[in-house]
């Protein structure tokens, strides 16, 4: 299993953008596809976005399709997801997760993750 470090949560202004940035260790980080999870407070935990292992397809949640966009650098094993035009029901904690081994880019089901960073707290206010 790899380990994942998540970072560039914050408090952004609707409208606004982020970075999120995930650090992966393990030398398998090139075969594995990657994806973007978060959860509101008190709700369950949602897919937002996945990456395949080449970074060649993506594929995106119906309500950030279009303002997200993820991205991933195999040399530096880093996964990243670029967040334009917040909305407030965008807030939550951001999880970066572990797929399938040479998987396509798909929905991704929280059950079938590998393994999940410690998450960072994205806040965006009206």
């Amino acid at each position: 299993q790899m380990q994942l470090v998540e970072s560039g949560g914050g408090l952004v202004q609707a409208g606004g953008s982020l970075r999120l940035s995930c650090a992966a260790s393990g030398r398998t980080f090139s075969s594995y596809t990657m994806g973007w999870f978060r959860q509101p407070l008190g709700k369950e935990r949602e897919f937002v976005a996945a990456i395949d292992w080449s970074g060649g397809s993506t594929y995106y949640a119906d309500s950030v399709k279009g303002r997200f966009t993820i991205s991933r650098d195999n040399a530096k094993r880093t996964v990243y997801l670029q967040m334009n035009s917040l909305k407030p029901e965008d807030t939550g904690v951001y999880y970066c997760a572990q797929g399938g081994l040479y998987s396509v880019a798909g929905y991704l089901s929280p059950m079938s993750i590998r393994s999940w960073g410690q998450g960072t707290q994205v806040t965006v206010s009206s």
